[in-house]
């Protein structure tokens, strides 16, 4: 008994030693709880400009309206205060607000309600003081997005909109701000544009009433981004792409894009505040597609604008050489069944070699060329050379595009390489896919012999963008690259040239134009129809994508014009006014 005694009493003892000294700290922490709160402050989102510093994207000053916590439904209090707010801004509905308010409200909340997020500043001023001399209502500086040049690089500057559950995870600032980057830049830049959110630490009473400033942290904000982009050459494109549906790059060899575009574009400022349904609908349903980013998510044949790297391909293994020529007849045939694969041109070129084939793309002599070569050589050269891969361009989601081979093909497929299709990939056709990214970084391989890495960031804050290069070629190509670009020089300069009479600048420059068709050709068709007489649909994809000055290369200007048919002719007059204001503002001395 005496031994249970002195049990009990111990075990007291212990306890009441835990309780009073050890869970000291754990109760000094509830309590500190209870009269500390920590307040965060949303950061105002840095603005983005192009680089002579005109602004893409900007926040508009404007107001929010806010009323005082706490007032009665029930003494009519609150009623009053919504009817002088409509009676000064008539648009507002007054259900809404008193909703908005009710929701908001709480025994424990002593902060003013924010009613309406946004009211613009020519709605606001004329009505400031008279809502400021009530004591329950305020109106308070609020910013919001916006895009001075509307619909202007839609597809590259990208927009801002309010915030899903999805964005607030693990984003404070979401969070407090209600609003996050969707798209192009400001998505890809999000985090940095942001900013960080300011914190307080506030000392509060039972009642959660502020008693005391305990610390402040300011918010990390107005962070600025400069794009290479240059304002006046990207409202020259607009004007050049106006009706046409396609996407054009216009970039430094260095990887420095000067404009670019994707059309039709969108009005950005339409998704700062919300899309109606009608709205969303249209740009969904649209066969132009102006909400996809065909810059870096339209998947194109590239048609004859590979020719120059599937060249430079076949010519750097021992099967063939420069020099190596074949007959050209206007078409061939192929296995058993003698399926016919036809040339662009019906008569034929006749004996062409590698600076023929590039200068007047004699398909021909890649089909024959490939069947030396063999896909698995053409593929993983291309690959090399960028194609099949995404270029690292400062854009969200870029897609891969595909450089198609046997082992792709049983991969996606399930099913066995033929070697028709060796002879369709040949030409940029079949299951060959690129987007214009790739095809501007690909022109710049072979106007240099580096491969850089796109980009449309100039200046992140105060840190300059430092350009990327990969150096991909190996000996051997390096020392025939000379004779692809004089080839590509000849496209576009020499009489036979298939740009050469679409072209009219003053700067000399050295290309690749594609017709990269979009439906294929039946068998039994002996007369194929010209372009202009297919209906719009059915017509070819128009490329063309060059470099220059030839001799000094310092700039690609790489177009694509959906259903445009013949590339030199349709995309001529867009490439050549393009140079000219390069030429014009000193980007080409």
């Amino acid at each position: 008994m005496l031994s249970i005694f002195v049990l009990v009493w111990i075990s007291l003892l212990v306890r009441i030693y835990y309780i009073s000294i050890q869970s000291n700290n754990y109760y000094e922490t509830l309590a500190n709880r209870n009269t500390t709160k920590f307040e965060y402050i949303p950061p105002i989102r840095g603005e983005i400009l192009d680089r002579n510093n005109q602004p893409l994207a900007i926040n508009k000053l404007g107001f929010m309206l806010q009323i005082a916590p706490h007032l009665s439904i029930t003494d009519g209090s609150l009623q009053e205060e919504l009817e002088t707010i409509v009676s000064v801004f008539p648009f507002m509905n007054l259900e809404e607000l008193k909703q908005s308010y009710i929701k908001k409200d709480s025994y424990y909340n002593h902060h003013d309600i924010t009613v309406v997020d946004f009211i613009t500043y020519e709605d606001a001023i004329p009505v400031y003081s008279k809502i400021n001399l009530n004591e329950n209502i305020k109106l308070l500086p609020s910013p919001k997005r916006y895009y001075p040049n509307g619909k202007l690089a839609a597809h590259i500057i990208g927009y801002v909109a309010k915030a899903n559950k999805k964005d607030f995870e693990d984003n404070l600032v979401a969070k407090l701000t209600s609003s996050t980057g969707k798209s192009g830049l400001e998505k890809y830049y999000n985090d940095f544009l942001q900013g960080e959110a300011g914190e307080r630490e506030i000392k509060v009473s039972a009642y959660n009433e502020e008693m005391e400033q305990l610390s402040f942290t300011p918010p990390k904000e107005y962070q600025k981004l400069v794009l290479s982009l240059d304002l006046r050459v990207q409202k020259h494109l607009e004007k050049l792409f106006k009706d046409i549906s396609g996407a054009i790059v216009v970039m430094d060899v260095n990887g420095e894009i000067i404009a670019a575009g994707s059309y039709p574009e969108y009005d950005l400022n339409t998704f700062v505040s919300g899309i109606s349904t009608s709205r969303w609908s249209e740009l969904i349903l649209d066969l132009d597609k102006p909400f996809t980013n065909k810059l870096v998510h339209g998947l194109y044949p590239p048609g004859s604008i590979i020719k120059p790297g599937l060249g430079l391909a076949y010519v750097s293994t021992t099967k063939m050489s420069p020099w190596t020529k074949f007959d050209c007849e206007g078409s061939m045939t192929l296995g058993k069944n003698d399926r016919k694969f036809r040339c662009w041109k019906h008569d034929g070129h006749k004996e062409t070699d590698l600076i023929q084939a590039i200068r007047e793309s004699c398909d021909i002599y890649f089909y024959k060329g490939s069947l030396r070569v063999g896909i698995t050589e053409m593929s993983e050269q291309l690959k090399s050379f960028g194609l099949g891969k995404k270029t690292g361009i400062d854009l969200p989601y870029e897609y891969f595009g595909t450089v198609p081979d046997p082992e792709w093909k049983m991969q996606k497929y399930g099913k066995p390489w033929y070697i028709g299709e060796t002879l369709n990939s040949s030409i940029g056709q079949g299951d060959f896919l690129t987007t214009p990214m790739q095809i501007a970084q690909f022109t710049a391989l072979m106007a240099t012999g580096k491969l850089p890495h796109p980009h449309f960031a100039k200046m992140v804050g105060d840190k300059e963008y430092i350009p990327v290069f990969e150096d991909v070629f190996n000996d051997k190509q390096k020392k025939l690259l000379p004779i692809i670009q004089r080839s590509m020089w000849e496209v576009c300069n020499h009489p036979k040239g298939t740009a050469t009479h679409y072209l009219n600048t003053k700067v000399r420059i050295a290309g690749k134009t594609g017709t990269a068709q979009v439906v294929g050709i039946p068998q039994e068709t002996i007369k194929r129809l010209k372009e202009h007489e297919l209906a719009y649909v059915k017509r070819s994809h128009a490329w063309l994508t060059t470099y220059g000055p030839y001799k000094d290369p310092q700039y690609v200007v790489t177009v694509l014009i959906e259903h445009g048919g013949h590339g030199g002719q349709a995309a001529g007059p867009i490439v050549s006014s393009i140079y000219d204001k390069l030429l014009e503002l000193g980007y080409i001395k």
